[in-house]
């Protein structure tokens, strides 16, 4: 029971008539900006070496993990 096409219909009506079009091309130029903002800086913060939460985890040294074994 989710909402359909009417209902998105009605509810986008509704926002034009409370804001206008006028409005609402602002709003979203802002958004899209603020989007493309956000996904430069965090271009710019992989390429300075801050690692992103997509990278893949650095190995762990085999000598640490073996000691660690051995105190468990």
């Amino acid at each position: 029971m989710g909402i359909g096409i009417s209902e998105l219909l009605l509810i986008l009506a509704i926002v034009v008539i409370l804001f206008g079009t006028k409005k609402l091309r602002d709003v979203g130029g802002d958004l899209g900006s603020a989007i493309r903002s956000f996904r430069k800086s965090m271009h710019e913060g992989e390429q300075e070496g801050i690692p992103s939460k997509t990278a893949e985890p650095k190995p762990v040294n085999s000598d640490a993990a073996k000691s660690q074994d051995k105190i468990s």
